[in-house]
């Protein structure tokens, strides 16, 4: 059998797929915290702190595997135009994988953007598209990307194929390996919020997969469909209001968010996930931000409901991005008053948990699988 030399295509394909790859051998994975919280006696805390990737944030995770699924399915070859729908961390970190296999980007974000996530795409060479309508914007993307004859990536519809949820060095692979050595080795819970819902199937689907007790938590914000698409078991559910707390909640149930594999939702109020996020950035010495505050307040509702039953364990969480790209927003006191948020009430209750490990004097909205 004569074997034909590969294309030119084929190649440049290779060439891409080896330049991610080989950036992946040279990052460390993230680091997973313990908290210290003696008053919570025999249960332990963990953050698993996704801020330390190259580009900040966990969405580093998803546009690798985002990118190397368009590569490796044929849909970006050399000079192609990739498109996505983002005004945020994904946007910034596709930006990053697309200079380093040198193709052009375009992140489609509404004209309300803050200058630094602009500012944060163009550092990688980005391009920014401006819409006025939030609305339209995967349409607009899809648009955009014809025009181009380029590839609209698509993360609200990739994100739960384009990660191997078996292994591979995924983050649910990566939080059960680095547990191993802990007296408290499977967690009880692990708490994650949702964007596109593609870090949770893969959480889920892997517990699964690994046949582990562990239970899946996912926690939603205040103007989200997901939380009420899960309650309800409506997929079309829509939420009219944009979420105030940047990275996750969305208008639409995605087609990345797979249900089947969350045992238990809680709807969070953003003036709660607000204040754990400040109280969790006093306790680290260090900000985080909006979504990891949601993350942190589900697993203090979990770990006060362990407590009260007399349970013992451990629960995971993650550190989703760096607080200092919300001195504007969530960190100055002009944008709370703006948005009508005010999470001061809530403070001194987590920390009275925290402090005594007694009942978490919070309303949430909760769904069971």
């Amino acid at each position: 059998m004569t074997r034909t030399k590969p294309t030119n295509v084929r190649d440049w394909v290779h060439g891409a797929v080896a330049a991610i790859e080989a950036d992946q051998h040279r990052s460390a994975d993230t680091h997973l915290w313990k908290l210290d919280v003696p008053a919570l006696s025999g249960i332990d805390l963990y953050l698993k702190d996704e801020s330390t990737h190259p580009t900040g944030s966990l969405k580093h995770r998803l546009a690798r595997s985002l990118f190397l699924y368009a590569l490796c399915n044929g849909h970006i070859r050399e000079g192609t135009a990739v498109v996505e729908a983002s005004s945020g961390s994904t946007a910034v970190s596709e930006a990053y994988f697309a200079r380093m296999i040198g193709v052009p980007f375009y992140a489609v974000m509404p004209r309300s953007t803050s200058p630094e996530k602009i500012a944060a795409i163009e550092h990688y060479g980005g391009r920014c598209h401006f819409i006025d309508d939030g609305r339209r914007i995967y349409s607009e993307s899809a648009e955009l990307a014809a025009r181009l004859g380029g590839h609209f990536m698509d993360q609200f519809t990739h994100a739960e194929r384009a990660t191997d949820w078996r292994g591979n060095n995924n983050i649910a692979e990566s939080i059960f390996q680095q547990m191993a050595e802990e007296r408290h080795p499977v967690p009880a819970w692990v708490v994650m919020s949702a964007g596109t819902g593609g870090t949770t199937a893969t959480i889920g689907r892997y517990i699964r997969y690994k046949r582990h007790d562990s239970r899946l938590c996912v926690a939603d914000v205040e103007r989200s469909a997901f939380f009420d698409g899960f309650a309800t078991r409506n997929a079309a559910c829509l939420c009219q209001e944009p979420s105030r707390i940047e990275g996750i909640g969305r208008p639409r149930v995605e087609p990345s968010f797979v249900p089947g594999v969350i045992d238990h939702m809680l709807r969070v109020p953003d003036a709660v996930s607000l204040a754990a996020m400040r109280v969790l950035s006093r306790r680290l010495g260090r900000r985080v931000g909006g979504s990891t505050g949601t993350n942190f307040a589900a697993m203090c509702f979990h770990a006060a409901r362990m407590a009260a039953a007399g349970e013992a364990g451990s629960l995971v969480t993650l550190i989703c991005d760096s607080g200092e790209r919300y001195a504007d927003t969530y960190y100055s006191d002009d944008w709370l008053e703006a948005n009508g948020l005010d999470p001061s009430p809530f403070e001194p209750k987590i920390e009275a948990f925290l402090q005594g490990g007694g009942k978490l004097e919070m309303d949430f909205e909760e769904s069971l699988g």
